[in-house]
C-alpha cells in the first residue's frame, strides 16, 4: 500500500472514530441536533440507534487504522483486505445515507468520498 493510501486510510479511520464518539456520547448536545436531524424531545427515542451507530463507526474506523498498522508489519494481503473492506462498506453506506435521507447528502458524501478515493487508488494502480 502506498504512503498516500495509508495516510488517507488513517484519516478516514480517525474521522469515523471521531464521528462515532459524537454519535455515541454527544448526541444530546444541542449543537449537534442539526447534524443528526433530531429535536431535543427526540433524544430518548434515538438513543438506541445513535449509540449503536456510534460504536459501529468507531469499530470500522479502528479496522482501517489496524489495516495500516498491519501493512507496516509486512502482511500486504491482509492490510489491503482490511482497508478495502472499510472503504467498500463506507462508500456503500454513504450512498445509502443519501438515498434514504437526501437532506443528509453532505454527510453521505463525507462518508463515501474519501473511501471511494482510497479504493480507486488501491485498484487503479
Amino acid at each position: 500500500m502506498s504512503t498516500l493510501i495509508q495516510v488517507l486510510a488513517i484519516i478516514t479511520g480517525m474521522v469515523l472514530v471521531s464521528v462515532g464518539l459524537l454519535e455515541a456520547f454527544a448526541y444530546k448536545n444541542p449543537r449537534l441536533y442539526p447534524i443528526f436531524l433530531i429535536k431535543p424531545e427526540d433524544t430518548g427515542a434515538v438513543r438506541l440507534w445513535t449509540v449503536n451507530v456510534g460504536f459501529y463507526n468507531i469499530v470500522w474506523g479502528l479496522f482501517g487504522i489496524a489495516g495500516v498498522v498491519i501493512a507496516n508489519s509486512g502482511d500486504l494481503a491482509t492490510d489491503r483486505t482490511i482497508v478495502a473492506m472499510m472503504c467498500i462498506a463506507h462508500a456503500i453506506l454513504g450512498a445509502v445515507l443519501v438515498i434514504s435521507e437526501p437532506r443528509l447528502w453532505l454527510s453521505g458524501i463525507g462518508q463515501a468520498l474519501l473511501p471511494a478515493i482510497i479504493l480507486w487508488l488501491m485498484f487503479a494502480a
